[in-house]
């Protein structure tokens, strides 16, 4: 198993196509850890910049850099060393698709000019950093990072349903289609380049992560997801994932029909009187979802339970 988890670190250092190198504090050995950021060329003015958290969208317009979230804590300055050798233009906006770490820590080490838009439920978990349902705090306990930074990198604008920034080629649409990963979670639709956002709604091929202390659902995820489909399905072609490869539409609107199968295999389960550990033991993923990823014990307890929770 270790074998294997080195070799998947060493293809995909391989497949780095630009590459910029922080450094963390020195590990064990003396050596500090590379913080390098991995960057995919989607259109001539569109990119995502993977590593270091979720995978981050630079958009660069006429007259500055829009930025889809800023990944973990100290990952903000490769990124933003990485933006710069792509273009001078000033970054403008941060866009945050929902409230977790990985998606936002980074936002407070861009300059304080830069103007942060998340939907509005998103904007109050900022406020909170909770920890999300389902993964284990570090150690010493969560930490909110805005407020160790004086609020710095917290969303000024915020929008409930659907908002538009820019214009023509520039023009970037948010919209929120309910509750799913958590109960803000925003896609970010660039109409010109058809190309969408999904954030953590839509991480990739798998057991997704419901976040109900953040207000994430697992009787209202599916829902959501097909809601964003339906709407995007004439305007998009390419969909960047919260963690995973580019997908399309089609593979979005799949996962909408899985995240309802998990929900109503669970309530099923629940009707007949089974235990929460009950249904866990029997689950597997359907044979006609095959190539999504088997997901971790502790993932898919928390899942059937907070739908076990949410079902009367």
């Amino acid at each position: 198993m270790r074998r294997q988890l080195v070799l998947g670190v060493l293809m995909a250092m391989g497949a780095v196509s630009i590459g910029v190198s922080a450094f963390q504090q020195p590990a064990a050995g003396g050596q500090p850890a590379a913080r390098v950021i991995e960057v995919d060329k989607l259109r001539d003015n569109l990119y995502v910049m993977r590593n270091g958290g979720g995978n981050s969208a630079v958009f660069i317009t006429s007259t500055g850099v829009v930025v889809v979230d800023t990944k973990n804590p100290g990952w903000g300055q490769p990124l933003l060393d990485e933006i710069k050798r792509l273009t001078p233009k000033p970054i403008t906006t941060i866009i945050n698709t929902h409230t977790h770490g990985d998606h936002v820590s980074g936002n407070v080490e861009f300059p304080a000019t830069v103007e942060v838009v998340t939907h509005e439920n998103t904007a109050k978990n900022m406020q909170e950093m909770r920890q999300p349902t389902g993964i284990a705090p570090p150690a010493g306990g969560p930490v909110n990072i805005f407020k160790q930074n004086n609020g710095r990198g917290l969303p000024k604008k915020t929008f409930k349903d659907k908002t538009t920034i820019g214009k023509d080629a520039d023009r970037i649409d948010l919209y929120y289609f309910g509750r799913g990963h958590t109960n803000g979670d925003a896609f970010v639709v660039f109409p010109a380049l058809r190309v969408m956002h999904a954030g953590d709604i839509f991480s990739g091929k798998n057991v997704p992560l419901l976040d109900a202390v953040n207000g994430g659902s697992g009787v209202e995820i599916g829902k959501s997801l097909d809601r964003a489909a339906k709407e995007v399905r004439t305007k998009v072609d390419t969909v960047i994932t919260g963690h995973s490869t580019v997908m399309s539409v089609a593979d979005l609107q799949e996962y909408a029909a899985f995240n309802d199968d998990f929900r109503d295999t669970v309530q099923a389960g629940k009707k007949a009187g089974k235990s929460v550990d009950e249904v866990f033991a029997a689950y597997k993923i359907p044979e006609k979802y095959k190539g999504y990823a088997a997901p971790a014990e502790a993932r898919l307890k928390a899942n059937i339970q907070v739908v076990f929770d949410e079902t009367k």
